[in-house]
């Protein structure tokens, strides 16, 4: 008896064959790159199309890439001090740009913050057609720029627009120049963007509301809250995280605006809506100044990164 029990130690002790070990060691590594592989395909296209475009950016910015010139010549920081002295030609127009688009970034992100609240608050409730209205809401987002564009263009042209038109038929002004003159322009491309883009933030809005616990509003009733504080304590902690969200998304899609600007007041008056992108395209490919448009992006896109750091900083979520 004490033979075989030595014997099944000394086979529990010794080591186990070389292919058997082989092949955990083979197992091992195969599961150690499984992640990888399956991330490969999204780290190809971000090396492609995030980092190499901004490791490029950098490159452009720091020479004067002329499109129509053979040589292209190392200017160092050139691109961005021009930028910010008053006696270059591409002073006045930079910071006109940037003027016009913080304009509409600060007119249109409230508007964009809130009104969707509300919406999404109404669209919440039980009622009958509530799935037709959030349809409805929800509806202008899917269309293209160059759709809304074209037809706001043409609804609020002073002439011959139906806004004017309708405005005259119930005795009102109707000779507002909407698109070619301030602060109406504003106001158009503010109104259009709040009808064309609020449905989104409402979704995502509604998103969040639905995972509030309903416990936490019927004990807010039983401790005798009214609606404001059932809103005000339980509905936005609850949207802290959707709000921080909606909040840094809107403000950074508010501050590219392009194509509005570019299709309903086409700039005007003057270049008052010329925003910076705008800006950016037209040193790129009108005046086929790649350095220069490089340069102005690499400074927009640092702004932007430090806006939405101080917005994460302010609304960053803590689990109580």
């Amino acid at each position: 008896m004490a033979d075989v029990i030595e014997a099944g130690a000394a086979r529990r002790d010794a080591p186990p064959p070389a292919g058997r070990t082989a092949r955990r060691g083979a197992s091992r590594r195969g599961n150690r790159a499984t992640p990888y592989l399956f991330l490969a395909p999204y780290l190809v296209l971000f090396l492609g199309f995030g980092l190499l475009p901004i490791f490029f950016g950098l490159w452009l910015s720091v020479h004067q890439w002329d499109l129509q010139l053979p040589h292209r010549p190392f200017v160092g920081l050139d691109n961005y001090r021009d930028l910010f002295d008053r006696e270059s030609a591409d002073y006045a127009d930079w910071w006109a740009s940037v003027r016009a688009t913080a304009t509409f970034t600060v007119l249109s992100v409230p508007l964009l913050v809130v009104v969707p609240l509300g919406l999404a608050l109404l669209l919440n409730r039980s009622f009958p057609g509530r799935t037709f209205f959030r349809a409805v809401y929800f509806a202008p987002y899917v269309l293209g720029v160059a759709v809304i564009g074209l037809l706001w263009r043409f609804l609020l042209d002073a002439n011959l627009g139906l806004v004017n038109h309708l405005l005259a038929a119930v005795g009102l002004p109707s000779d507002t120049p909407w698109v070619t003159d301030v602060p109406w322009a504003w106001v158009s491309l503010v109104g259009v963007t709040v009808w064309w883009t609020s449905g989104f933030n409402a979704v995502i809005y509604l998103a969040g509301l639905q995972d509030i616990p309903a416990e936490l509003y019927e004990a807010a009733k039983v401790d005798g809250a009214g609606s404001w504080d059932r809103f005000r304590n339980v509905t936005l902690p609850g949207l802290r995280p959707v709000l921080l969200f909606v909040l840094t998304t809107t403000i950074l899609a508010s501050a590219n605006v392009f194509g509005q600007a570019y299709l309903i007041t086409q700039g005007a008056p003057g270049q008052q809506t010329r925003t910076v992108v705008w800006r950016i395209v037209d040193e790129g490919l009108r005046d086929n100044d790649a350095g220069k448009a490089a340069a102005m992006s690499i400074l927009f896109a640092l702004a932007l990164a430090v806006i939405s750091i101080v917005n994460f900083r302010f609304f960053r979520y803590r689990e109580d």
